[in-house]
């Protein structure tokens, strides 16, 4: 068993509970969040909704941790709360970005998200410089038609969305991965992985005026 798969199946053995526990009652600025001075979300919101976007880069192994506790953390939020990823584009030429939303048209990421993690930093099975052609011979291991694949790696609509997203961390000013951002407002803060959704879990239910 990989080291991110048991960190996935233990974390989905965590009770529910323990994130709610360590939650604040009320966030407070500058102990559980920031406010950002040029807010704005990462993709539409419909009404009611409010947006968790996690900006991650798939070479970071705190998020790497960090994946298999959001999978099951996600599942306890309100379901008006909307879980988005953005890949951190630091440059519009980066494979990972490219290849998150080239998955991502596809309608394949449940296949290949924690997977790259996985590949990564687990297994060793792509580098950390991996191109777009290494990425796309490895998820044809995971069953995806390379050629499709490639395709969508190359499309006008995936490099504007790798645009959109190296703006959107541009925006936000973050200052590292994995970095989360609750309706467009706020940045949350937290000194370890755990203190990270449970500061999340407090803005979500319970949203500064």
């Amino acid at each position: 068993m990989t080291r991110l798969l048991a960190l996935m199946l233990l974390s989905l053995l965590l009770p529910v509970a323990a994130f709610a526990q360590s939650a604040p009652a009320a966030p407070v600025e500058g102990v559980h969040y920031e406010t950002l001075a040029n807010p704005g979300t990462w993709d539409k919101v419909g009404k009611g909704e409010i947006e968790v976007a996690e900006i991650f880069h798939y070479t970071c192994i705190h998020c790497a941790d960090l994946a298999p506790k959001l999978e099951s953390w996600k599942a306890t939020l309100p379901k008006n709360a909307k879980v988005r990823y953005v890949p951190a584009a630091y440059g519009l030429d980066d494979d990972f970005a490219r290849a998150f939303f080239a998955a991502d048209s596809l309608k394949v990421l449940p296949r290949t998200h924690v997977a790259t993690f996985e590949a990564l930093h687990a297994d060793h099975a792509l580098p950390r410089n991996a191109t777009d052609g290494e990425i796309a011979a490895f998820y044809a291991t995971l069953g995806i038609d390379a050629n499709k694949f490639a395709a969508a790696q190359k499309s006008p609509q995936v490099a504007a969305r790798v645009k959109a997203a190296h703006d959107f961390i541009g925006r936000t000013q973050i200052g590292g991965t994995p970095t989360i951002i609750v309706a467009g407002r706020w940045k949350v803060m937290g000194r370890s992985l755990d203190d990270l959704l449970a500061n999340t879990a407090a803005l979500v239910k319970n949203p500064p005026r």
